[in-house]
């Protein structure tokens, strides 16, 4: 059992692998939105949802480089959480996808990651992060 105890010394380290790990995930899923800048409103993509997803465009990859360098983790974290609610939201209402389909995607990944920006909302990121550097959190 103290196997299990003496693990928390390297908590900090966890909270390192998690920040790059999320951030990295968020950077690759946010960075391709770039193009939607010069899309055009259609059937398929209405005008709202469109201006929905430039604004995600800005959020991810911004929210993703605030994890990745531990700067306003917390913030940017928080962010990231209200992205993934909205995410979710649209494909339980909209998609009507399950938490788990049979052959098809759920939405169980953008709950992972709704769940690990929520971890990192509340502990912030650790001390090899910018935020313990700058503002000694």
């Amino acid at each position: 059992m103290s196997f299990f105890v003496s693990l928390h010394q390297f908590s900090d380290f966890a909270l390192l692998v998690l920040r790059l790990a999320l951030g990295t995930v968020f950077l690759f899923h946010g960075l391709p939105k770039k193009g939607l800048w010069s899309a055009q409103p259609s059937a398929q993509m209405p005008a709202g949802l469109l201006t929905r997803l430039r604004i995600l465009s800005i959020a991810e990859p911004a929210g993703a480089l605030g994890l990745i360098f531990g700067f306003l983790t917390q913030l940017a974290a928080l962010g990231l959480v209200i992205v993934m609610l909205g995410a979710i939201t649209f494909l339980t209402t909209k998609v009507h996808r399950k938490f788990k389909e049979a052959n098809a995607p759920g939405w169980e990944f953008e709950f992972m990651l709704l769940v690990g920006a929520l971890v990192l909302a509340i502990l912030g990121g650790g001390k090899y992060a910018l935020d313990h550097v700058i503002f000694g959190l």
